[in-house]
Order: structure tokens, then sequence, then C-alpha cells
């Protein structure tokens, strides 16, 4: 038989199906002692299945590289889920509510009033040195005082078994089309594992996602005009704009497709004349959404959409501006921003983070270089970061420069000793490090996937779970055992 339990290798690591001893845990018992039931031949029989299906769905993301260019490539699929008890998920589900309820607030907050800097919660010099703070948003409200519809927090485990938040992003998540789709193709692979377990659905996120648009719509009309905002087929999460568009039955668009008339009153193109617009969900970033207020090049966006959506005409989903709590300087206050608007303990940690722009921080960060993972304020996908443990002496002395050049710029944290799941490898199991990244929907109630985005670093000894790095993804189940 292909998978012995025996012969799996935890190491010092939390391991999410398999605990001391190669014993299942209680959710996992019965998904291992199906899958040890299974020979070699059936084990490549099932992962062949799956990568049918993956191609037959058209399941792809988009990876850049400077001699190639831009190139569509399957999905990358482990077929072993990673479980979680919904007992367990329950708890992080009112932790991840609580965060980004205390995010909209300090959003809000910050392009109104910005009492969290005047009573010295979130430093001043934070805001005046953000990249993604937008002037253009002062004095503005959006509906329901909501500014981050749509949320993608990153969870890590511990070797403890402890949940932290690693980073939140609140900009244009990205992932939830890979969540469902790996759904889909687990049913078409083992159909008689869902007979087996009562596992929470994810199916009705496209549903929630399109009632929550629905609730933002400046007219009170049964069906508003949502429209999907792409910057079209070479992005590389074009088939996520394409899929929700579809799932949710709204036009995917592109900023041609939009006019914003005299009224300030945003128009689609369609064969038959100009139709109004209620809602954007918008795909682009910021600085390209608008040429009219931001980058004069852009040939994403559209003219007169910041005018529009002031005006009250149009709602944006997420809203401009937004990305001023994306900031992981920011993500280092949102333990203080929870208590100070909800007066609330927070319910998920923050992993341990060290701001740079702290000289005491500093200086201990750049002693301690070689146990540290440095990030850059704004960057994203895992670039610009430093694994100080993996690193050279080059690469450390090169960022104690760049530390020293712009603090603001920087956080660290100490290397987690992230949990692991076991990953087909050829027909071997192997643990791989993992992270989940659920998504949290906030309109007039604020929703969490029974699950999320669980992305695996498919490479040996690897941390880095991003797809065009190398990582793959796995189907995340929460069961109910007392069902």
């Amino acid at each position: 038989m292909a998978i012995r339990w025996g012969n799996y290798k935890t190491g010092p690591f939390f391991d999410e199906l398999i605990e001391g001893r190669n014993k299942p845990r209680p959710a996992a018992k019965d998904l291992c002692q199906y899958l040890r039931s299974l020979s070699d031949a059936e084990l490549l029989d099932y992962k062949t299945a799956a990568s049918s299906a993956i191609h037959v769905m058209g399941i792809t993301f988009t990876v850049y590289s400077e001699e190639e260019g831009s190139i569509d490539r399957a999905w990358p699929f482990d077929i072993i889920p990673r479980i979680i008890d919904k007992s367990e998920w329950k708890e992080v589900e009112k932790g991840l509510k609580q965060r980004v309820k205390a995010l909209n607030m300090f959003i809000d907050d910050i392009y109104n009033d910005q009492n969290v800097i005047k009573d010295n919660i979130v430093p001043e010099s934070i805001l005046t040195q953000s990249k993604n703070f937008l002037p253009e948003c002062m004095g503005v409200s959006p509906p329901l005082g909501v500014w981050a519809h749509i949320c993608g927090s990153d969870l890590v485990r511990d070797q403890h078994g402890t949940i932290y938040v690693l980073e939140d992003n609140l900009r244009v998540p990205s992932g939830v089309s890979y969540m469902l789709e790996n759904r889909h193709v687990m049913k078409r692979v083992f159909p008689e594992l869902f007979e087996k377990y009562n596992i929470l659905p994810v199916d009705d996120y496209p549903s929630q996602l399109y009632n929550m648009l629905c609730e933002l719509s400046p007219r009170d009309i049964e069906q508003p005009e949502i429209v999907v905002l792409t910057p079209g087929i070479f992005n590389s999460a074009y088939f996520e704009h394409a899929y929700l568009a579809q799932q949710m039955g709204a036009e995917l668009v592109v900023g041609s497709d939009l006019v914003v008339d005299d009224d300030d009153i945003v128009y689609m193109r369609t064969v038959e004349g100009l139709s109004r617009v209620d809602v954007i969900y918008r795909r682009i970033d910021d600085a390209f959404l608008d040429p009219e207020a931001f980058r004069e090049d852009s040939m994403l966006g559209v003219k007169g959409l910041m005018r529009a959506w002031k005006a009250g005409n149009i709602a944006l989903a997420n809203a401009p501006g937004a990305g001023v709590a994306d900031d992981k300087v920011v993500y280092a206050f949102v333990p203080d921003i929870i208590r100070y608007y909800l007066k609330e303990e927070p319910l998920l940690e923050n992993v341990p983070t060290y701001k740079c722009i702290n000289k005491d921080e500093r200086d201990y960060v750049i002693e301690h270089i070689d146990e540290m993972v440095v990030k850059p304020a704004n960057e994203s996908g895992g670039y610009g970061m430093l694994i100080g443990p993996h690193a050279t002496k080059a690469e450390r002395e090169k960022f104690v420069r760049l530390i020293r050049r712009d603090p603001r710029n920087y956080v660290a944290q100490p290397m987690l000793l992230l949990s692991t799941a076991p990953t087909l490898i050829d027909t071997k199991a192997e643990g791989r490090h993992l992270d989940l990244r659920p998504f949290i929907l906030s309109g007039s109630s604020v929703s969490v996937t029974t699950g999320g985005l669980t992305r695996v670093a498919m490479r040996k000894g690897s941390t880095v779970v991003n797809s065009s790095q190398g990582g793959g993804s796995k189907d995340t189940w929460i069961v109910d055992m007392e069902a």
C-alpha cells in the first residue's frame, strides 16, 4: 500500500492531519484510513483525474518571466485535503469578523476625523509616509461605512498549534475562485468522501458576494447593474475575474467599456446603447483606476470614476484608499486598533512584529537579521522580502542597508515553524508547509467563508506558498464532528 502513516515524518512542526506517534487527528481519521487503503496505482489514477478535471475546467493562473513573458499554467493542486474541526473554526471566524470590523472603522476614521492619530494610537508618520493613503478620499464615507468589502486575511499556525494572522489583504484580494474550484475538483475525484464527511459548503460564496454588492447600490432598485472591472486578459488573476462575473451573472468589463457622463453617472457601453451601472467590483489597483484622479497614463481605468464615486452615484468594492490598512507597518498596530475602536481584546493574534521605525526595535532586527523574516511595507506575493535563516551573508547585509536607509518601509518577524500537512509527492505523503486565506465579506453584516484557500509550499523545506513561486493548493474542509 502506498501511504503508511507510520513512515510519515512530522518533524518539529504541528501537522494539520497527523499528531504525535503518527496518529491521525480526530477530524482526519476517516480520510487517513481511506488514503491508506489505496494502492500506488489508485493514487496515481486520482492524481490524473484531478489534473484532467483542472484541464477540462480551464483552471489556470498566469506567471511572468523575462524570457517567456506571461504564461498560463494549470492550477497546481494536491488531492490530500486540509481538515479543520468546526469547533476550532468558529473561534477563527469570530476573530476574523472582529478584525475586519476594526479595520473598516480605522480606514473610515483615517479619511475623516483621524482620531486614531490624535489619540496617539497610530503615529502620524505612518500615514504621511503611506504609499496607499489617498488624499483624494478625504471626507468620503462610503455606504455602510465599509471600505474593504472583500478581505483576504492570511493565517498561519506555529509549532504549538497557535493560529496567527500573518497579513491582511484589503485592496483587491485574489484566490477565492481557486478555493471554489478546488472544492469542485475534489467532489469530482472523491465523491465517496463527501458522503462520509459532513463538510461545510463554500459553494454559496458567489451568491453571498452578489447580495453584498447589491446592498451597496446607490439606487433602490430590485436588480442593480453590477459589473466586474478587470485590467484584461493578461492579468494574473483574469481567470478569477471572469469566473466570478460568470457565477454572479454580472458583466465582465474593461475600462474602455465604461464612461462617466457630465452628471457623474457611470454607464456601460452595450450594443443597445448606454446602460447605467450601479456597482463596480473592481480588480484594478488604485493608481490605475481613474486617469483623471491618479495616473494620467492609465489605459485600464475610467476617466471621472472618482467624481462619480464621491457624488454617491456609483459604489466601488473595494473602495479606493482601503489599501491604507494593507500596509505591513499598519498591520503591527492592528491589535491596538481593535482595542481602540471595539474596546475588546484581539481574538486572533498577530505574528510578533518588530517595527523598524522604532530605533530600539530596528537595532534588535539588525542585530538578529539572521533569525528574521524582513518584509517591505507594501509588497505582496512574497516579493521583496528577506528570509534571514535561508539568506546569504551578502543578502542580509543588503537588507541591513535598506532598513537603515528607509526604516519606515520595513517590519521584521521571527521565523515561525509553520504547520505542515501531508502532500502527495509521486505516491508518497510528505509534509509541506502551508497557510490559509479565508475571505471575509462586509456589507450590512459580515460573513466568513467556511474555510478558504489553503496554499502549499510544494518545494521541500520551503515556506513560500505563492503559486508564482512554485506553490500549490489544497481543498480546505471544515468538518462538523458533532453532526
